[in-house]
């Protein structure tokens, strides 16, 4: 009399399959590392500067191996170069993100933009700005992406603020409350400045509806 030879069952089948983890595609796996890596150097840059950002330190808080990070980005230069223009690429996408609804007024717009210059991606930016002031390989890349990203900013706060740039002055008055909002993206490097920060983006708001009209919503 022959053995019985058993067999899994469909369900015990499915089962296991459910239980493995899904399969994920080499090109989507790479390209995730990629993207924890730049991340991680743009919090690095943040955190320890330009002299404490080694490619090691990145790899270190991206969670993979300096072999792995030097497979996507052979030399340091490589990997924050790649930081710049992550960076831009972030900054952009929050500038377009302001507002989808409408701001409620121009209060509100000077205040959002000035956050963008006391955040994160701001104090990784000017770790790049003054490495680039000493890196020959990094000056071009972040001159030509800032140059990039300082127009659009200008374009969108332009429109968020309803501004009529055909006027005398307006565009000057624009580029006036960035370049503030920019200088107190650098005070709040050293001490929280917050409250200072408050009271001159109320005074700036009634200068804006004086310098532009008050009609922000008709």
């Amino acid at each position: 009399m022959g053995g019985v030879t058993t067999t899994d069952s469909a369900p015990e089948r499915a089962g296991e399959a459910a239980a493995r983890p899904p399969h994920v595609p080499k090109q989507d796996r790479s390209r995730a590392t990629r993207q924890r890596l730049l991340a991680a150097a743009v919090a690095c840059l943040a955190e320890h500067g330009w002299a404490g950002s080694t490619v090691s330190v990145v790899a270190e808080r991206a969670g993979v191996s300096r072999g792995a990070a030097q497979h996507h980005f052979p030399t340091r230069e490589d990997l924050f170069t790649a930081a710049v223009e992550y960076v831009a690429e972030e900054r952009s996408t929050a500038l377009r993100a302001l507002f989808p609804q409408g701001a409620a007024d121009r209060r509100e717009v000077v205040s959002a933009l000035v956050d963008l210059y006391t955040g994160p991606l701001f104090r990784a930016a000017l770790h790049l700005w003054v490495a680039a002031s000493n890196e020959e390989q990094l000056r071009p890349r972040v001159t030509e992406l800032e140059a990039r990203v300082g127009r659009e900013t200008h374009r969108i706060a332009v429109e968020l603020l309803a501004a009529d740039e055909s006027r005398p002055g307006v565009r000057e008055t624009v580029q006036g409350l960035l370049d503030m909002a920019r200088g107190l993206g650098l005070a709040n490097l050293l001490t929280d400045d917050g409250g200072r920060r408050e009271r001159v983006v109320t005074q700036w708001a009634v200068l804006l509806d004086e310098a532009l009209g008050t009609g922000f919503r008709d």
